[in-house]
């Protein structure tokens, strides 16, 4: 019997032991310890592109709501809608029993995030601002998940495909950049946006980089002061916001015919897309390289 009950004793040890070893922990892209147990099987997405960053680490599956507008890959969008990014419905999301929520750190309301963590639910900030933490993303989401092998491949592929496009594009001439998100009032990105990380990668320069909003108001007339080469705009908006500038014949964009419409999902979402964003950039840019040799 003492035997027997000494084995049961060092099982149980042993069972402790290997419960606790099997607790993940991870960082959120703010640093902050996200740890479960075990691999979430329950996981709500506050964001868009995260959505398609869960989806692409091989968690799709496990997902059970998302918020407003995740809308890829197309089975995303038969989930469970959970209210806008920045109007979450917080009864539903608790209805869900989620084990896992990832939220968008620039776009869910803090408190929101608060009373979601109140409830006992471990929140993981999502803010990837340049290819290397998309990548990343992919492997800490999948760690989460319990889906390390397709994340892991998924990651690997993103990485060559980037650096792909990094050594193609590596020294050339340097463009000047206006992205315009928004019309009325006249809106941009700063520096730290992943957008600004896309241009930098087609040796484009965001002529408002070093502003500290990371989606400042600017007015038209800095824009005109600072001239830049190409304008880039939602190729979704509705008010024709590239039409506008066509009236300052003697900005250099307008003068060069570099106003371009670009596909806002790839580009504004932080997510595996943002590579094809980055090709159609790339593009652009290049043309625009093109006009400059032509312009007098």
């Amino acid at each position: 019997m003492r035997v027997l009950a000494g084995c049961l004793l060092s099982w149980a040890a042993l069972l402790v032991a290997g419960t606790a070893h099997a607790s993940i922990t991870v960082q959120d892209d703010l640093g902050q310890s996200v740890t479960l147990t075990q691999p979430a099987r329950r996981i709500v997405s506050l964001a868009p592109h995260v959505t398609e960053l869960l989806y692409a680490s091989g968690a799709g599956e496990q997902i059970v709501g998302a918020s407003n507008h995740s809308d890829y890959p197309p089975q995303a969008a038969q989930l469970p809608s959970l209210g806008g990014y920045n109007a979450l419905d917080i009864e539903r999301i608790a209805s869900l029993k989620p084990d896992l929520i990832v939220a968008w750190h620039s776009g869910n309301k803090p408190l929101q995030l608060a009373r979601l963590r109140s409830l006992g639910i471990p929140v993981y900030e999502s803010q990837p601002d340049d290819f290397g933490m998309i990548a990343s993303s992919l492997e800490r989401l999948g760690r989460l998940a319990g889906t390390d092998t397709t994340a892991q491949a998924a990651a690997a592929a993103f990485r060559a495909r980037w650096q792909q496009l990094e050594a193609q594009y590596r020294g050339r001439t340097p463009v000047t950049v206006f992205y315009q998100i928004w019309s009325q009032p006249l809106m941009t990105l700063n520096g730290r946006h992943m957008v600004s990380a896309v241009l930098r990668l087609c040796g484009g320069r965001n002529i408002f980089a070093d502003l500290p909003q990371l989606a400042p108001t600017v007015s038209v007339e800095s824009v005109l002061a600072a001239d830049p080469q190409v304008i880039l705009s939602a190729g979704d908006a509705r008010d024709q916001p590239l039409a506008r500038w066509k009236q300052f014949t003697r900005l250099r964009a307008v003068r060069d015919g570099q106003l371009y419409s670009v596909n806002a999902d790839w580009l504004n979402r932080a997510g595996p897309r943002v590579l094809q964003a980055a090709e159609e950039v790339c593009g652009k840019l290049e043309q625009a390289r093109q006009a400059a040799t032509r312009s007098p």
